[in-house]
């Protein structure tokens, strides 16, 4: 029974930001979302997607930065592709889980663990989120006066994410913990299997150290990220200042981390409004045409890319949980 319901909640929480993104669109004027959008300057949509070149490059060094302390040996346009396409299935997936596709396709190259493999993704996508997490802090202490609850959330948010990360970086505790999920909740059938997989978890694991480098490279692969949304905020012609929306917009990416919604629409739009609408002058149609267009080009534009890669790279089928 316990296992049914869990089931059924794990099938119904990715709706759940779907179901706030219609009540969004349902509570705002249709005409006077069509009419932002049809206000939007089409060269900045372009300029913005022109920033997706150099994005790509150094969100790609960061990448190779891990990869190298893990002693993961991928060339840079084969750690590239298999980034791209890692997007592709974070894109339609709650809490962008859908990036842990990158595991078989460096398994196919590199023939190393799948435990290695895997948490290296996880890493990599750890050390890139704390590069935000800076951004959102300071974020929340701007608009304190103005929206106190987001400060003590935010701190809140952080704290538990570095509470677990840290835990997981021991190596005595992380592996007491899956030893403990493995002997009590995993069927013995498969249990040898995962006493392998999770036994190359530490394998290679990285330094702390050798992670700051990437941790900073990752803030200007954000400031990046945030200046193509910045772009469709001129091409709507909002009085936004650069420098607010760089410390306020990553408040409401954030909020799309959270996996209750596919690839954060709904929790992202309803943060963005609430925060942009109290602070400035705008609107929450336009508010949400923002966002939208933001999320196809950051998200959407680099996805297709990485769905035509998972086109042409094949997978091995089986392989070894060694």
């Amino acid at each position: 029974m316990v296992k049914n319901l869990a089931s059924k909640i794990k099938l119904i929480l990715p709706f759940i930001g779907l179901g706030i993104l219609g009540y969004i669109v349902f509570s705002l004027d249709p005409h006077k979302i069509m009419t932002a959008f049809l206000s939007i300057n089409p060269l900045f949509i372009i300029y913005a997607l022109l920033l997706t070149i150099p994005l790509l490059v150094i969100r790609n060094a960061e990448y190779q930065m891990v990869l190298k302390e893990q002693k993961i040996k991928l060339t840079f346009v084969d750690s590239l592709k298999i980034f791209l396409i890692g997007m592709f299935y974070g894109s339609f997936t709650p809490g962008y889980t859908g990036q842990l596709m990158r595991v078989p396709y460096m398994k196919q190259k590199t023939k190393e663990p799948f435990g290695k493999l895997f948490i290296n993704t996880i890493i990599d996508t750890i050390v890139h989120s704390f590069s935000i997490y800076g951004m959102i802090i300071v974020g929340a202490f701007v608009v304190v006066g103005t929206i106190p609850e987001l400060l003590p959330v935010t701190i809140a948010w952080m704290v538990c994410f570095c509470v677990i990360a840290l835990y997981f970086t021991r190596r005595q505790y992380g592996e007491k913990f899956f030893r403990v999920i493995i002997t009590y909740l995993i069927p013995k059938k498969v249990k040898p299997n995962l006493h392998a997989f999770v036994g190359t978890f530490y394998k290679d694991f990285p330094r702390f150290k050798m992670m700051i480098l990437p941790f900073c490279i990752g803030i200007v692969t954000w400031i990046i990220v945030f200046s193509q949304e910045y772009l469709i905020v001129l091409g709507l012609g909002l009085q936004i200042p650069y420098g607010a929306f760089l410390l306020l917009f990553p408040i409401a990416n954030v909020a799309g981390f959270i996996p209750i919604t596919f690839a954060g629409l709904g929790t992202r739009e309803f943060t963005a409004i609430l925060i942009f609408t109290n602070l400035f002058s705008v609107t929450g149609e336009q508010i949400l045409v923002l966002s939208l267009v933001g999320f196809f080009i950051t998200d959407i534009f680099v996805a297709f890319i990485g769905f035509i890669l998972s086109l042409t790279e094949t997978r091995v089928k089986k392989t070894s949980w060694m």
